[in-house]
């Protein structure tokens, strides 16, 4: 194989195995943030509780406050009671004494379902609470860890470049001023194999004599189709039937 051709395809695949490091590279803070974030909502939520029982706490207080209040008023009733000088008024008397005694009975089934509501924050208050510091030991964990993968992708990206640029090197200037052009305006690889009589690149069918000028890989060739570098690989059975195969004799 033609030097340069065996160097660019070197080029290409570091390039390549280079780019799929920087995915992984620039994924990670993403990753990172979904974590601290998956922290903050759980303290967040945490705190809203706490703070959800505290009001909690209040409502009760002052619903126990209104009842302190109208059992006052019933108190004061209850002594009028014995003032008033007709029945009418004693009658409309007992219904107003009636009517605030059906308001301390609502109350009071306010004040259970506020009780049943902070039994279950309570609950789930002392469930977080436990669970807190947990959380943040697994998280900083798994940050630790991603950035620990961070730091050895970007190192073994660096080892790449370097290890490019001594391949970029022995390239001879025009076939690398012609790989980096490729690069600039093709998707994907700027350098294809030839499998089958088909650039593997777009998939178009090579004339017969560029294919087998392509195939001896003795120069640097394209596609005349894509304009992609072109190499070719001599499959396996191929090699067999030129006799580099392992033969098997029968005694």
């Amino acid at each position: 194989m033609h030097p340069d051709l065996k160097a660019v395809i070197e080029v290409q695949q570091l390039d390549q195995q280079a780019a799929e490091l920087t995915v992984l590279i620039d994924s990670i803070p993403e990753q990172i943030q979904t974590l601290q974030s998956q922290l903050d909502d759980f303290i967040h939520a945490h705190e809203d509780r706490k703070k959800r029982l505290a009001a909690n706490l209040k409502e009760r207080k002052d619903l126990e406050g209104d009842i302190k209040a109208i059992q006052e008023k019933i108190t004061k009733h209850k002594d009028q009671l014995y003032q008033v000088k007709t029945n009418e008024q004693y009658k409309a008397m007992k219904k107003e004494i009636e009517g605030e005694e059906a308001n301390i009975r609502k109350i009071e089934d306010q004040i259970l379902e506020k009780m049943i509501e902070a039994e279950e924050i309570q609950k789930r208050v002392q469930e977080a609470a436990a669970r807190l510091e947990g959380e943040k030991a697994r998280v900083a964990s798994e940050i630790k860890h991603l950035e620990g993968e961070r730091q050895g992708h970007m190192d073994e990206r660096e080892g790449l470049q370097a290890r490019r640029k001594e391949v970029a090197a022995t390239l001879t200037a025009t076939v690398l001023a012609l790989y980096e052009r490729i690069r600039t305006y093709r998707t994907g690889a700027a350098v294809a194999e030839v499998r089958n009589g088909l650039c593997t690149a777009c998939n178009v069918l090579l004339r017969p004599q560029n294919y087998n000028e392509i195939r001896s890989n003795e120069a640097v060739m394209t596609c005349e189709n894509c304009s992609r570098i072109v190499y070719y690989i001599e499959p396996p059975n191929e090699q067999t039937a030129n006799g580099e195969g392992t033969r098997v004799t029968m005694s």
